[in-house]
């Protein structure tokens, strides 16, 4: 049981005689701990945005001319994602002076309801910016396979199958590193405003 719990359990036992200050005192822990997680959320997201970028200057940055405007596509998308990403990172940074700076009850519900809708919509771009560059670098890979190196059809079938399942395995590690780490400050995030429901009724 955290803090809030045991203020909460306290606040119900003495509601007959202090209910205006304690009510008062839930919606501070609750505008706290929200404000706590936006600002992980943000740090988070600078992280991320670091590890990413150092990662892909790591590896070579050159493109295949054979990918033809695919490698092209793939290759300055980078950059757009690396926008967006930024961008994301900044909406992030106002959802945490917006929450901060708050100072009722509904405001802060709109605050945490936007946040949440942000994280939501970073996530969706990232793993939809993923899938859509995978199945390009596939289908350019394929089409190599096929006029290139003139494989039989059976090796072809067999390579583009395993392209496919590594994407997909992709995917399900980029799927599950937002569950894990962004998914759980959003639960926490939800609990704070179903909270903050109760005290607003």
């Amino acid at each position: 049981m955290d803090e809030l719990d045991l203020l909460k359990k306290d606040w119900k036992k003495n509601e007959p005689q202090f209910p205006k200050i304690s009510e008062q005192e839930i919606y501070g822990m609750l505008h706290k701990k929200s404000s706590s997680i936006v600002k992980w959320i943000f740090i988070i997201s600078i992280i991320e945005f670091i590890a990413l970028n150092s990662l892909s200057f790591l590896l070579p940055n050159d493109f295949d001319p054979k990918l033809g405007w695919v490698g092209t596509f793939v290759h300055y998308s980078d950059y757009v994602s690396y926008a967006v990403a930024a961008f994301f990172i900044y909406l992030f940074y106002r959802n945490f002076q917006s929450i901060s700076s708050t100072s009722t009850t509904k405001k802060l519900m709109e605050s945490i309801l936007k946040t949440r809708k942000t994280v939501t919509y970073y996530i969706f771009f990232n793993i939809a910016y993923v899938f859509l560059a995978g199945l390009l670098i596939i289908g350019s890979q394929v089409k190599m396979l096929l006029i290139d190196t003139h494989q039989e059809m059976k090796i072809v079938v067999g390579a583009s199958i395993l392209l496919l399942v590594s994407l997909l395995l992709i995917l399900l590690i980029v799927w599950l590193f937002y569950r894990l780490i962004y998914g759980f400050l959003l639960r926490r995030l939800h609990k704070n405003y179903e909270e903050l429901q109760k005290i607003d009724l």
